[in-house]
């Protein structure tokens, strides 16, 4: 796979005072699903500029946290609060989510795809959104199948253009559930790369994985059967 360097857009985070930096922080979350408790008392805090990564088996409840941190899943108990100069925006407003399906419209181009994201999402004049979408195809190496119908395009094709939308609009706080599936390696290589980019304009990822992403000094959450672990400057454990 051949990819060239994107031109890339400088966030409004980057220029964010230390004080004003954007942290989001989970106090003694409990999350159920259906009559199981998956999460209990969990509490933990991301930072602007760091990468937090979850591990543990299946079923430990990496999705159901990513999901949770979303707004998708409501917890049962505890709350997910962010600090910083967010304003009166919420998590919905600053995340992207990149979840288990790629959410690529078969019917539509590759271009159309993410020109569908870009107007979704980032709300830019017409030639603005046109130069990210065409910065993302090119970033994830599919500048050249722009014009294809989504539903031809191998697994790793649409995962890669369902990994694209996170160019197309600026949002602080990445969530992404096992981000690497039908990757090859190039491609890994790639998408840590742009994550450790984001990461240096004071982006915030939050990333369920079973393999290493080939980060720099990612923190770990680990759940599971025992009390969930965290190693790095992520704060905070259960309770």
């Amino acid at each position: 796979m051949q990819t060239h360097a994107p031109s890339f857009h400088k966030t409004a985070c980057s220029t964010l005072k230390r004080d004003d930096r954007l942290q989001l922080h989970a106090d003694n979350l409990t999350v159920e699903r259906g009559t199981r408790t998956v999460i209990a008392n969990l509490t933990f805090t991301a930072n602007a500029g760091e990468a937090l990564l979850l591990t543990g088996p299946n079923g430990a409840g990496k999705t159901t946290l990513i999901r949770t941190v979303a707004g998708f899943i409501a917890p049962v108990s505890g709350k997910i609060a962010l600090k910083g100069d967010v304003g009166d925006r919420d998590i919905a407003e600053l995340c992207h989510y990149v979840g288990h399906l790629t959410g690529v419209k078969a019917n539509l181009t590759a271009e159309q795809n993410l020109a569908f994201w870009a107007e979704y999402l980032g709300g830019e004049t017409t030639r603005a959104m046109a130069e990210r979408v065409d910065d993302a195809l090119d970033a994830f190496g599919l500048l050249g199948l722009a014009d294809y119908p989504a539903g031809l395009l191998s697994a790793g094709q649409k995962r890669r253009l369902g990994l694209a939308r996170l160019l197309v609009a600026e949002r602080p706080i990445w969530l992404l559930d096992e981000p690497t599936v039908s990757l090859d390696a190039a491609s890994t290589t790639l998408l840590a790369g742009l994550i450790q980019r984001h990461l240096a304009n004071d982006g915030l990822v939050i990333a369920a994985t079973h393999l290493p992403l080939g980060l720099e000094q990612p923190s770990y959450l680990r759940l599971g059967p025992t009390a969930p672990t965290v190693e790095g400057s992520a704060q905070g454990a259960a309770l």
